[in-house]
């Protein structure tokens, strides 16, 4: 008997897998910290979702349960 692939629920809350198996995250990088010191125009590019690409996106969705 095959053991199921259990989701690796950190990585289900921060990817979300596309339509046509691209993944999707929220950019995190230093946006939570010290922004009274950085411009609006700084904070703003910080936002948003960009898309993931390269070797770790096997590595990711194999985390998230999906082949």
């Amino acid at each position: 008997m095959k053991n199921k692939i259990k989701t690796h629920k950190a990585t289900a809350k921060r990817f979300k897998l596309t339509g046509k198996k691209k993944l999707r995250h929220n950019k995190q990088g230093d946006n939570a910290h010290l922004k009274a010191n950085k411009s609006r125009n700084q904070k703003a590019r910080q936002k948003g979702k960009t898309t993931l690409t390269g070797g770790e996106r096997k590595k990711i969705i194999n985390l998230l349960g999906k082949k």
